[in-house]
């Protein structure tokens, strides 16, 4: 039952994302599943398939005409057409589709081709999900005895029948309460096959969880190895890239190239390297989020060895991890070419740095080598320029003299002039000295 997201009596307002955030732990239940039964999975890539469009498809159900786009709001809906169950799991890239039907409690689980044969499921249906398949598997999950699990014993003999007679992967589960087999391989029909093995005691939600855990394993796992024909699609870039960023290296350390054409081809080279990893970062995260999950995965199975058998965490141990190293040095190996692109950069800046200094201190010294003839050329006008002034005022006051001499006063123009031309030298002198001090910046 929903709590209420308003307001409880007994306590402060509830916070907006709380409901929502305590009930994620109750997310996707498992399924209840009574043995035997048969279980048909197929996960799909949902890129550019809308919610619309699945539930559309949800509602050609027999019985599910009804069906509100709403119930497709929380990612999960479980609907019960007669005679099967379908679960519906919507996740950011792939949708997942669980049909589980119920076996004949007397069915002994043969050839694929018989059980086929019972089959209640909507194969039409089935082909027509939107999306693109990225998994499939039919897991059947029967009654048995495991005291004999020896290579030729009756619970292997059952399993080569329903896996095709190949080479099987099993594992005892949970301390021993069950027995999976499977052989990781796609069939005919374009399915995996994987069977259950467990005792007339095992309970109906343990028999849920060991399917749920035994198709997220195989689910998760073919979307970690997505990253992989990425990461090999990257190799011959990175090697390039890293032979081009070698060549600018080189190139930066013998000043064989100008700096115009080292920052061209340098910049050249981040723009691949960041467009590479935007383009393909999500991806290898993903790869490593996926894988994480499949390791969880399998821990919660508890293996024990069947003797004369890979277990499935074994399995994957040797075939999986291999793919995910590549991966995972892929994506170092782009993310520490992008630090030696940022190194290179930043040696180049400080090259073009000191340059831009060395030219800075070249002009400042033809600056000041400009002031200096500037103020010695200042000097000299000025010196030029307290003569011609002195001058003209002598020259005004010897015809002043000469006019008072005119007019009868007993005056030498002459002798006056002569007199008062150190007095004035002396007073232009004063006067431009003063000026100075009056600009001069305290």
């Amino acid at each position: 039952m929903q709590a209420n997201t308003e307001h409880f009596p007994l306590l402060p307002p509830n916070d907006p994302l709380r409901t929502a955030l305590h009930n994620e732990v109750h997310a996707r239940p498992p399924a209840s599943l009574q043995l035997p039964a048969l279980v048909v999975f197929v996960a799909v890539l949902n890129a550019g398939v809308s919610r619309q469009q699945e539930w559309e498809h949800l509602r050609q159900l027999p019985g599910q005409a009804d069906l509100a786009l709403e119930a497709l709001n929380d990612n999960f809906v479980r609907l019960r057409p007669e005679g099967y169950t379908v679960k519906y799991e919507r996740h950011t890239e792939f949708t997942r589709y669980s049909l589980v039907q119920q076996l004949p409690s007397s069915d002994r689980v043969n050839t694929a081709h018989d059980l086929a044969s019972q089959w209640a499921l909507p194969s039409r249906w089935l082909h027509h999900i939107p999306g693109t398949t990225v998994a499939a598997v039919t897991l059947a999950l029967v009654h048995g005895d495991l005291a004999d699990l020896t290579h030729n014993g009756p619970v292997m003999e059952q399993a080569r029948q329903w896996l095709g007679g190949t080479q099987v992967v099993a594992s005892l589960l949970g301390g021993g309460h069950s027995c999976a087999l499977t052989e990781f391989q796609i069939g005919e029909d374009g399915f995996e096959r994987m069977l259950v093995v467990a005792p007339l005691g095992v309970s109906q939600s343990r028999a849920g969880r060991i399917s749920q855990r035994l198709l997220e394993i195989e689910t998760y796992r073919l979307m970690a190895l997505r990253g992989l024909p990425v990461a090999k699609g990257l190799g011959a870039m990175l090697a390039q890239a890293e032979g081009a960023l070698s060549g600018i290296t080189a190139r930066l350390e013998s000043k064989a190239a100008s700096d115009q054409e080292l920052l061209d081809d340098l910049v050249a080279l981040a723009a691949q390297v960041e467009r590479a990893i935007a383009d393909h970062s999500y991806r290898f995260s993903a790869t490593q989020a996926y894988y994480t999950l499949v390791g969880q995965r399998i821990a919660e199975l508890r293996e024990k060895v069947v003797p004369g058998t890979q277990t499935i965490g074994e399995f994957m141990q040797r075939r999986l991890s291999p793919a995910m190293a590549t991966v995972a040095a892929t994506s170092q190996r782009l993310v520490t070419l992008s630090e030696r692109v940022s190194r290179t950069s930043a040696l180049l800046r400080t090259r073009v740095d000191i340059a831009t200094e060395q030219q800075n201190q070249q002009l400042l010294e033809k600056l000041t080598r400009g002031q200096e003839m500037q103020l010695r050329l200042q000097t000299t006008v000025e010196g030029l320029s307290i003569a011609a002034i002195s001058y003209y005022v002598v020259s005004l006051s010897y015809y002043g003299t000469k006019a008072l001499k005119s007019s009868g006063l007993p005056i030498n123009p002459d002798i006056a002039a002569g007199a008062l031309m150190p007095v004035v030298l002396w007073g232009v002198w004063r006067m431009t000295r003063r000026i100075h001090a009056a600009l001069k910046p305290n």
